[in-house]
């Protein structure tokens, strides 16, 4: 099963155009993916329906800019594209990166491995999620991980049962979130000390470098 979804998630980002994004042909691509086939295996099976995959492969935004990997993700059985919501004011999303204790391999694309979706905290503040998940020893998804979740798993994005990304941040008190919009998947901004009863925290287990 992992190597199946594994080949799965390559081929999907291939049909979307990611080869084209990174400047790459499908089989250059796939051979950029080839050496995470390895932190795939031994893997659970995803709970799509509660929020849990075994992992994802995620390419970064130095590969592919998040406002076009943003456009090629859908909600599940729809066809209206994902977008970037305007409160993000010009340049802000650049200052949106990984914080310190989110350790991002330094390459193209990555894994992350036992991904949560997080409605656990749906009504809880953003921050006090944060410390909770950062005391069980998870990793908060970056802006790019959270793209990646819906981009290879769809019908995890639902109704009350969206997302935020505490593993990117501006250093200012926005925490950046993926839900739904007039059908479509968006990426915006809550604040930190607001708490939303839609809203939960993703997490992942551990990411993993391509070599």
């Amino acid at each position: 099963m992992t190597a199946r979804e594994f080949d799965r998630q390559v081929r999907n980002l291939i049909d979307l155009g990611y080869p084209e994004l990174c400047g790459l042909s499908p089989a250059d691509f796939e051979k950029l993916c080839a050496p995470l086939r390895e932190a795939a295996s031994g893997t659970a099976e995803p709970d799509v329906a509660a929020g849990r995959v075994p992992f994802l492969l995620v390419v970064t935004r130095e590969a592919a800019p998040v406002e076009r990997t943003m456009a090629l993700t859908t909600l599940h059985g729809k066809k209206k594209p994902g977008f970037v919501d305007d409160s993000f004011e010009p340049g802000a999303l650049e200052r949106f990166v990984a914080i310190p204790s989110v350790a991002v391999p330094g390459h193209r694309v990555h894994l992350v491995s036992d991904v949560e979706r997080g409605e656990e905290f749906c009504g809880v503040v953003p921050n006090d999620a944060m410390e909770t998940i950062a005391g069980r020893g998870r990793t908060l998804l970056t802006i790019e991980e959270g793209i990646a979740l819906i981009t290879h798993f769809p019908e995890v994005l639902v109704k009350n049962k969206c997302f935020s990304l505490g593993g990117s941040r501006s250093g200012d008190h926005r925490v950046p979130a993926i839900w739904i919009s007039q059908g479509m998947p968006k990426l915006g901004w809550c604040w930190e000390g607001n708490p939303h009863t839609w809203l939960g925290m993703a997490s992942a287990g551990a990411r993993h470098a391509a070599g």
